[in-house]
């Protein structure tokens, strides 16, 4: 259940990519050799890793992700703070049986990483950018090393925030799915400083999970990753697109689940659950008397009469009692798309007029559902089958504002999963916050609050 009742998070996340092409051709990357050397090698091997990949140019996935979080546009640019990837190459999914394997190859490697000591801690600055003179400069050039992200051979030890250290950066952050511009800031040093113990026991927990979850998924299907906020659209083994998310807040979680999408529905009317308005509708009514008014969101009793926000007293939970119904339109909090499946918390997927919130890294803001970056794009693939919805005809009704629904002509499965840590096939680490202290590590990890 979900909707934009509180304030937008603002455009704080739109411009954050300035500069973040410079030096991107630098990004060490990994093919499927450098990673059986490197698993061969040891520690030595995998703090190598980058040196080794520069030669043999950005690896595929690496450079995948760093496009995908600088915010490019593709297509229509129907979201202006797009993050969707339309996948050049075939890309493997997060979930397939590779994935699982190549996470427990990786496992001894973390293991002899912690017996050694683990990582530096990176000392707490406020910033650190390409050109700038720090102390903690040198430190963080060694716990890049350790992790494999900037080869020791050539990365220096002055105090000096060169270009090596940026395009390590840079690689760190496309591996914990932050903001690609190589720049250290709170949430990139938070992520730096998770103790490399921490970083292992999300690794072994998320083998299981992707064993488990891995296995007769079907040819056509979308996979939410909760923790990564993101989705995949998979046909065929490989990715199609992926997109960004906005998921469940901390205390109003977005489950696991595995289900059908049978339905999209264009310009929806939107019914306020009643846990929203309890826990958002009647605080915001308490501070702000016309919002319902301001945002055409109407009110019915039980017999279908409309009634005006005058006739309730919002100093008490009355509210709960009606009905509460958005128009459809730009301001709408489903935006201009639905996605049906049934689900027995009453969730589903959706568009958003707060479309800033999609280039933020903390994107843990609904309550439950989830809002899909660049929605159109997903529809038009799930319609595919489904005569009578082109894109064209997508488009048009879109744009009239009628209220249509779309049957899919064959239900696409459907599975919101909890992975926080897997190696893709062509060897690269990826980590993301416990959001909802699922892997039992939240203490360690330095909890998930927002940075």
């Amino acid at each position: 259940m979900d909707g934009d009742v509180k304030k937008d998070g603002g455009a704080a996340g739109l411009h954050r990519h300035e500069g973040a092409s410079r030096h991107a051709s630098q990004v060490e990357g990994l093919d499927r050799r450098a990673v059986v050397r490197a698993l061969a090698g040891g520690v030595a091997g995998l703090a190598a890793f980058a040196g080794r990949a520069q030669a043999q140019g950005t690896d595929a996935v690496l450079d995948q992700l760093i496009q995908q979080s600088q915010g490019r546009n593709f297509g229509q640019g129907f979201d202006s703070a797009s993050r969707t990837i339309l996948m050049p190459k075939a890309s493997l999914p997060t979930l397939d049986p590779s994935t699982a394997q190549t996470t427990e190859q990786f496992i001894p490697r973390y293991e002899e990483i912690v017996a050694r000591g683990g990582w530096p801690s990176v000392p707490q600055v406020e910033r650190l950018r390409l050109g700038n003179r720090n102390p903690a400069v040198p430190v963080l050039r060694d716990r890049l090393a350790v992790s494999g992200d900037i080869d020791p051979a050539a990365a220096g030890a002055g105090d000096v925030f060169d270009s090596y250290v940026e395009a390590a950066v840079r690689r760190f952050q496309a591996r914990h799915g932050l903001t690609v511009d190589g720049v250290v800031r709170q949430q990139t040093l938070k992520a730096l400083n998770v103790p490399a113990q921490v970083r292992l026991a999300q690794l072994r927990i998320n083998v299981v999970r992707l064993r488990t979850l891995s296995s007769n998924l079907g040819n056509k299907l979308v996979v939410a990753n909760i923790p990564a906020a993101q989705i995949e659209a998979i046909e065929g083994g490989v990715v199609v697109s992926r997109h960004v998310t906005v998921a469940g807040k901390p205390d109003r979680a977005s489950p696991d689940l595995q289900s059908r999408i049978v339905e999209v529905n264009f310009n929806p009317y939107w019914t306020v659950p009643v846990s929203i308005v309890r826990k958002d509708l009647i605080p915001r009514m308490q501070e702000e008397p016309d919002y319902l008014t301001k945002n055409h969101i109407r009110i019915f009793d039980g017999r279908g009469a409309e009634l005006q926000p005058t006739q309730i007293n919002w100093n008490s939970n009355e509210a709960v009692n009606y009905r509460f119904k958005q128009d459809p339109g730009d301001f709408n909090s489903l935006g201009s798309i639905r996605i049906n499946f049934p689900s027995k918390d009453g969730v589903y997927m959706h568009d958003t007029p707060s479309k800033s919130l999609f280039g933020e890294d903390f994107r843990f803001h609904s309550s439950g559902c989830m809002r899909v970056q660049n929605v159109r794009e997903l529809v038009v693939w799930l319609l595919s089958e489904t005569p009578g919805w082109s894109r064209a005809e997508i488009d048009a009704v879109i744009k009239s504002g009628e209220r249509k629904d779309a049957r899919l002509a064959a239900p696409v499965p459907l599975y919101w999963v909890y992975v926080t840590a897997w190696v893709t096939p062509d060897g690269v680490v990826q980590f993301r916050d416990d959001i909802y202290s699922r892997d039992g590590l939240a203490a360690s990890q330095g909890g998930a609050s927002r940075g």
